[in-house]
């Protein structure tokens, strides 16, 4: 399985970064950073917020875009509508690096996830030290002692948390771990099938007062559209933007589709 494959790529990995970098340094890295951005806020604007991603390739697509600029891509986004931005750090997988997050941040002023494979605590603090607004915790990938460490490390670093799904026994983990940003994935990590119905059929599960992300498999404003009735709050879109042949413009028709009419606005309000 794909994902298992990452995860155990990803233990070699940090141990390597823990080796170059000695936890002790990386804190003091982790202190001197920018203060976070609202990432959570930023997805509880009026409509269907858009996190913008940036990745270059994954194992279910292949080469996406590659040799993307993560700065400029950012700054399109930004001038398009985006609300937030995922960056792909993953170098081996995604063909992303810290640098891209870092790049993308400045260059775009919106709250940016560090869209990684969190199995340590190391990467919570290196996600602060590289100036990350939000780390990715996903609940198949953690134990639930683990997931719940990484949730109370991130919010005394003043991070954000997506904590990430993929059916009604995870939203029920998260939720029970104290998640304040559920998504739900409709990309299955396992088998790289992908049904965009998944997440519109949990959006029950998830309280009004957590911040809700639908992920993966959106690619029409008519899907938008559709979320928006379900009062979702936001989704997470890459392929969609970065296949397109100007993913400012696309982004820009996906924004438009999320923005609520005066009669869904009173609806989402009541």
């Amino acid at each position: 399985m794909i994902l298992d494959e990452i995860l155990a790529h990803k233990r070699i990995e940090v141990a390597e970064r823990r080796a170059r970098l000695p936890i002790r340094l990386l804190e003091r890295q982790a202190e001197a950073a920018p203060s976070p951005r609202d990432f959570a806020g930023a997805l509880r604007a009026p409509g269907v917020s858009v996190i913008a991603e940036i990745k270059r390739k994954s194992p279910s697509g292949g080469e996406l875009r590659p040799g993307a600029s993560a700065a400029s891509l950012a700054a399109e986004y930004a001038a398009n509508g985006a609300n937030a931005l995922s960056v792909l750090t993953d170098a081996h997988y995604f063909g992303g690096s810290d640098q891209d997050l870092a790049d993308a941040r400045e260059r775009s002023g919106l709250p940016a996830l560090r869209k990684d494979f969190v199995v340590d605590p190391y990467q919570v603090l290196e996600a602060r030290a590289i100036g990350a607004d939000a780390v990715l915790l996903i609940v198949r990938s953690l134990a639930e002692r683990d997931l719940v460490s990484l949730l109370a490390l991130s919010r005394a670093l003043g991070l954000a948390a997506l904590v990430e799904t993929h059916n009604a026994d995870e939203v029920r983990r998260a939720l029970g771990a104290g998640a304040k940003i559920v998504g739900v994935n409709n990309r299955d990590l396992d088998r790289l099938v992908t049904d965009p119905t998944l997440a519109p059929r949990l959006r029950p599960l998830v309280p009004r007062d957590v911040v809700f992300v639908a992920e993966s498999g959106i690619h029409q404003p008519a899907q938008i559209t559709e979320l928006l009735e379900l009062r979702v709050d936001a989704v997470l879109v890459g392929e969609a933007l970065v296949k397109a042949p100007s993913p400012g413009k696309r982004l820009a028709e996906l924004v438009a589709a999320g923005r609520p009419t005066a009669a869904v606005a009173a609806a989402r309000e009541s």
